[in-house]
């Protein structure tokens, strides 16, 4: 007889639906699986086979083909097991298969009989529950992150035996004691403080800019003025993590295999900070044995990616941000098909003014030659530094502030300040959504580093006097049409904070201040 059980896989970050179709027939004892699959699903077969006659159900000797539908979505990974052991018991008469329709199945099958944890269980989910099932039979220990999507019935089981106790009857799924895993909330770390910072105002003014419209921030400076720390302390500032936005970070995290097995959410705002060492693979994302995965930017997602020492990165590195940069996505080609990441991250990156990092600190202690100089900082390129928002020279700290015992701004103030401007900015761009208020991948404006053309052109209106001042700023510094809307939108986040529905020319001014590094190093 032919079953047929519902699953998914992933593609990317997202979950697709696939059909295992299982035949039985009369013949020579053989079992045979197609369907574009890796050689991790045709290992299904012997895990299965294995499992079923440790849990003592041995298969009878028939002719078994497998075939897993859409034949040309390519197919990898542990998680087809179960729903491959649940089609060869429904194609062999052991249990009813009526009760398959409405609900999916996925999990890696252990050699014992045990249903263990796989990855990417929420993105799973939440395909089948786009697809109008009623709920999923998962692992024991994917049952809470896949509890997390409402109106989804989830159950968890250990083993096969428990399996078969679930399949025994067409009325056992609606009766089948539902449990989850105990879980317990991620242990936030502390973060540290903005109070910690001694002078610095003027890069800490950036931060808060920058976490209020959500707009990317290059710090510079010589070692030891702070650059780091307040680059730590900018998750800090950001708004509280919403439900949705967690679920959205749990995907990611889940899909990398990342997401603690304690834990049903992630719980926080990411913070990302790799090695100048890194490659472009791991940074952007790529591929390893046949499975696509996320790289730091989607990492990143909701949260913060710090490149500490940017110019050490290597050039192709760095020149590989720039369309995830502009685009707020990044596209993945592969062999094996085509993966696309969100990239809805703040970029903040910290770089030294010259290779020994003391080029413009008192006392003369820099010893580089001005060609190791110039070369040193032109690792970075004019378009990058146009694909970042503000452009920050840091000043070293000076003896007074550094035995200050006055406390800086606290980031508890300075989180007020940014959930504040970040509620008017969703209020603001919120009757857009659905008409032209979309960035290019078809997300909706949330806050004014995300702005279009459109929304330019609506909220970054100047008056008379502004437009003045800009023309004059535009053909001094020779800007490009990309720079300019960047200062654009830098002004209206200047303006949100000073409460103002008007940008005026001091809003316009602080803007331009931000670019000094790029002023420096091109010539502006």
């Amino acid at each position: 007889m032919l079953a047929k059980v519902l699953t998914a896989g992933l593609s990317g970050i997202d979950g697709r639906m696939v059909s295992v179709e299982v035949d039985e027939s009369n013949g020579l004892p053989h079992t045979v699986i197609i369907g574009n699959v890796s050689l991790s699903v045709r290992e299904a077969l012997e895990r299965c086979t294995v499992a079923l006659k440790n849990s003592g159900i041995p298969l009878p000797p028939k002719r078994l083909t497998v075939s897993l539908q859409p034949a040309d979505f390519p197919k990898n990974g542990t998680g087809y097991d179960l729903p491959i052991l649940v089609g060869l018991l429904a194609a062999l008469g052991l249990l009813r298969s009526d009760c398959l329709r409405k609900y999916a199945f996925f999990g890696e099958v252990g050699l014992d009989g045990s249903l263990l944890r796989v990855r990417g269980a929420l993105s799973l989910c939440a395909a089948f529950q786009s697809a109008g099932l009623r709920g999923a039979v998962v692992p024991f220990e994917n049952a809470a992150e896949a509890g997390m999507l409402d109106g989804m019935d989830i159950i968890g089981l250990r083993n096969i035996r428990e399996l078969l106790s679930l399949l025994r009857s067409a009325d056992s799924l609606r009766s089948f004691p539902r449990t989850l895993p105990e879980t317990h909330p991620s242990a936030e770390p502390e973060l540290p403080d903005f109070r910690d910072i001694r002078g610095q105002h003027f890069a800490v003014r950036a931060a808060l800019i920058a976490a209020a419209g959500g707009h990317n921030l290059l710090l510079s400076g010589c070692a030891g003025s702070g650059k780091s720390m307040i680059a730590k302390r900018i998750p800090g500032i950001l708004p509280s993590i919403s439900r949705a936005e967690d679920i959205e970070i749990t995907k990611v995290y889940s899909v990398a295999g990342l997401l603690p097995s304690s834990q049903a959410l992630f719980g926080r705002r990411p913070f990302r900070a790799p090695h100048s060492s890194v490659t472009i693979p791991t940074l952007i994302g790529g591929s390893s044995n046949g499975m696509i995965f996320p790289g730091e930017l989607a990492l990143a997602g909701k949260g913060v990616l710090f490149l500490d020492e940017l110019p050490l990165f290597s050039r192709a590195a760095i020149e590989a941000l720039r369309q995830p940069l502009e685009d707020r996505f990044v596209r993945v080609n592969r062999v094996r098909g085509e993966f696309t990441y969100p990239v809805d991250c703040m970029l903040v990156a910290a770089m030294n003014p010259c290779p020994c990092g003391f080029f413009g600190a008192p006392g003369n202690r820099c010893h580089c030659t001005p060609s190791q100089i110039r070369h040193y900082q032109r690792g970075i390129s004019k378009p990058i530094l146009e694909r970042i928002d503000l452009c920050v020279e840091v000043s070293p700290v000076k003896y007074s502030e550094a035995l200050s015992e006055k406390a800086g701004i606290s980031s508890a103030s300075l989180r007020r300040e940014v959930e504040r401007v970040r509620t008017l900015q969703l209020a603001r761009f919120q009757p857009e959504s659905g008409k032209d208020a979309m960035i290019k991948d078809c997300r909706p404006v949330r806050c004014n580093a995300e702005m279009g053309l459109p929304e330019i052109k609506k909220f970054c209106v100047l008056g008379q006097e502004e437009q003045s001042f800009m023309k004059r700023v535009f053909e001094l510094k020779r800007l490009s049409m990309r720079t300019y809307h960047k200062l654009l939108k830098l002004s209206r986040t200047i303006a949100d904070l000073d409460s103002s529905e008007r940008i005026t020319i001091a809003h316009l001014s602080e803007a331009v201040s931000y670019r000094s590094l790029e002023d420096r190093l091109y010539g502006g």
